[in-house]
């Protein structure tokens, strides 16, 4: 039953009272972000949803526009901003509508599907989502090969309430504390190569 109609309900509610909840801490930081880069104030990209369709993910920004790599082009508030999570928070816009869940493997870019075996492809069968099982893991900290085997593993079973919901403390404590963030080295994480997957 939750795997049919309760997880999408949940995703719905869920978002919808975080939106409201959440209106003011949305608003300070999207004032912060124009105070410090100006507009847009939102990222928007393409990337993969439920079946490999694209769908616009929406992140405050963190990097600097122009030339140069994450590291280069990141500002004190965006390393803050990804440290805590508080840049993913306008997803929820995409969890209501019903482009995303509270719970499920991150969307990727959509020029990584032609990349994935056919065990990682089994990560598109579901939502994408705020929090997911590779977050729990260890967020950013966790290489390509074991996150993309953690996605295909949650997506390959029926969702579980309270499997979700220990997802979300988990990666709510994972995100207070700031860790794995970054994978080791980088400031953000490496783009995921089909000959590099670790």
């Amino acid at each position: 039953m939750y795997a049919r109609f309760g997880k999408r309900a949940l995703d719905a509610a869920g978002a919808a009272a975080l939106l409201v909840l959440l209106a003011p801490v949305l608003l300070g930081l999207a004032g912060a972000v124009f105070v410090g880069l100006g507009a847009p104030v939102l990222f928007r990209q393409n990337r993969a949803g439920q079946g490999g369709v694209p769908f616009t993910v929406l992140k405050f920004r963190t990097l600097r526009a122009g030339a140069g790599d994450d590291a280069a082009r990141m500002t004190r508030l965006g390393s803050v901003l990804r440290a805590l999570a508080l840049d993913e928070l306008p997803q929820l816009v995409n969890v209501l509508r019903g482009q995303m869940s509270l719970v499920g493997p991150r969307p990727l870019p959509m020029g990584y599907v032609a990349l994935y075996t056919p065990r990682q492809a089994l990560r598109l069968r579901v939502r994408p989502g705020l929090a997911g099982l590779a977050q729990a893991a260890g967020r950013n900290a966790v290489g390509w090969e074991k996150r993309l085997e953690l996605d295909a593993r949650y997506a390959g079973v029926p969702p579980r309430f309270a499997q979700d919901l220990g997802l979300l403390l988990r990666c709510a404590a994972l995100a207070v504390t700031g860790r794995g963030a970054a994978a080791p080295g980088h400031a953000t994480m490496p783009a995921f190569r089909a000959d590099n997957r670790s």
